[in-house]
């Protein structure tokens, strides 16, 4: 870890039931943010309503308390999380960057396409002046010029570069509904925390990568960027057929599953190349770990 306060973040959607893969990422989370001794934050992404569910909520507490981690910062259960921490109540924050954004010429376009037809090519094609950004369920994209290349020292995967208009061309920066999306709301969200480190799996480096480029389009949200922040994309666990476990595809949620806790423990210490034994309970991983 570099110098300085170490800030880590848990950031889980409350758009299903927390898989195994969740649960390993939190542990990762947790012991790089606790070697460091740093501040760790539990940051929930509720922007996505549509799936929303009070259960899936309460599932991410339950899930922090069974594999025993705590942290300093954030929503002590589900109704302080909603009355006091839910993203809806950074919208303006959000919206702000979002109109800031809508003024870099050229940056920002409407759209009605699907998720699947975006591209540069079909970007020229389906721009609108700039009155359309005002298109009633018309989306926001960036747009990601051809050739576009985002590198940043990965703390798992080594030096590494992205071509971004090819693994996330144009991608949605407000949603049809007027909300914002993912992207901007995280980097939103990471810059108020302070966060420094940021643990994710391999398959959300693309994100990381257009959240690096969209930071790097304004003055305020500079700050986001890889001299500050430390990035561990780490590798993912899958099924029995080899899918990557997750909650879209209805994977069994963590709590289900037989050995309790010590089941991620040991997909943790098998991620860190740790001995077996290191995985039979949390303080043996971390004291193995580190």
């Amino acid at each position: 870890m570099g110098a300085g306060a170490v800030v880590g973040r848990l950031a889980p959607t409350p758009s299903g039931y927390l898989h195994l893969g969740n649960a390993v990422n939190f542990v990762l989370t947790w012991l790089l943010t606790r070697r460091a001794g740093g501040r760790l934050h539990l940051r929930i992404d509720d922007l996505d309503r549509a799936r929303l569910r009070r259960p899936y909520l309460d599932n991410i507490f339950r899930v922090i308390d069974w594999l025993g981690l705590d942290y300093d910062h954030g929503p002590s259960g589900p109704d302080d999380f909603l009355r006091h921490y839910s993203q809806l109540l950074y919208l303006p924050d959000y919206n702000r960057l979002l109109r800031r954004l809508s003024q870099q010429p050229g940056l920002v376009y409407a759209s009605h396409r699907s998720r699947t037809a975006a591209g540069p090519a079909a970007a020229v094609s389906d721009s609108l002046p700039p009155l359309g950004l005002r298109t009633p369920g018309a989306a926001w994209r960036a747009r990601v010029l051809a050739g576009t290349q985002i590198s940043l020292p990965d703390g798992w995967q080594g030096n590494t570069s992205i071509a971004l208009a090819e693994v996330m061309p144009d991608f949605i920066i407000r949603k049809k509904d007027g909300v914002a999306a993912y992207q901007i709301a995280s980097v939103a969200d990471d810059l108020r925390l302070g966060t420094t480190l940021i643990v994710r799996g391999l398959d959300l480096q693309a994100s990381t990568a257009a959240q690096l480029w969209l930071a790097a389009q304004l003055p305020e949200t500079r700050a986001f960027n890889p001299s500050r922040i430390q990035f561990f994309h780490h590798g993912l666990l899958t099924d029995a057929a080899g899918r990557k476990l997750s909650k879209s595809q209805g994977g069994v949620g963590i709590l289900a599953a037989p050995g309790g806790p010590a089941v991620v423990y040991s997909a943790v210490a098998q991620l860190l190349n740790l001995p077996v034994e290191a995985g039979e309970s949390l303080s043996t991983l971390r004291d193995t770990a580190f």
